[in-house]
């Protein structure tokens, strides 16, 4: 039986920050969690769901008293905006709607997203949709992860692969990726594709180096905030 983990679940708190960030009372935390995931769902089902496809790969939620803020990570920061902000603007006006709260949306660029674990599962999801080679798709992706910077990639694919009668499993492994340590920074990401025969799981990991050597790196450069940090 295999030992295994959540690669974020594993670095919560340790030197990964909580995707959700805001305290409420006995009472009311539940109302507030299944908020939570209908804001997200709503966001995914919006920008990522419906063409023309934002890239979105990560949503994390800030709350006070009198304001919910939602900073939306993404590969193409002009969809989500809109022309002259009417975009975000619309989805602003239906958060507010949906939450009865004041809602407040900022947008982070995703600089580099060919390494972007939740990015490079999407992607390998989109093609396996149109019916490309799951194999050159898979070996694809990760050479060009491995090219844009990553020390060690991993991708994973299960299901009826090429239409089969039986499901199995397929990876693709480049580089290191040390699983287990945790001041190693692992992303994993995960995608579903719904093709006419059936469901295919998508998981991607990415091994971006060690946590100290990325701080080092956001100080170095100009005008560059360190990104959020757990409690070591």
């Amino acid at each position: 039986m295999g030992q295994k983990t959540h690669p974020f679940g594993l670095r919560l708190g340790i030197t990964e920050a909580h995707r959700s960030r805001w305290y409420a009372p006995k009472a009311l935390y539940g109302e507030l969690l299944i908020e939570d995931e209908k804001i997200r769902r709503f966001l995914d089902k919006r920008l990522n769901r419906t063409p023309p496809n934002a890239a979105v790969a990560d949503i994390h939620i800030e709350r006070t008293r009198e304001e919910l803020k939602i900073i939306i990570r993404t590969a193409r920061p002009g969809l989500v905006i809109g022309p002259k902000g009417a975009e975000v603007d619309r989805m602003q006006q239906e958060l507010q709607f949906m939450t009865a709260r004041k809602v407040a949306i900022s947008i982070v660029e995703i600089k580099n997203p060919d390494i972007d674990a939740q990015l490079i599962a999407e992607a390998v999801a989109e093609q396996l949709k149109r019916r490309s080679s799951f194999r050159r798709a898979l070996k694809m992706r990760a050479e060009a992860a491995m090219q844009a910077g990553a020390k060690g990639v991993k991708i994973g694919i299960a299901g009826r692969l090429g239409g089969a009668d039986m499901s199995r499993r397929l990876e693709v492994r480049h580089g290191a990726l040390p699983l287990s340590t945790l001041q190693a920074r692992v992303e994993y990401g995960f995608a579903e594709s719904v093709t006419t025969y059936g469901v295919i799981g998508v998981k991607a990991w990415v091994y971006r180096g060690f946590y100290s050597q990325q701080e080092e790196e956001d100080t170095a450069a100009p005008g560059r905030r360190m990104r959020a940090r757990g409690r070591r």
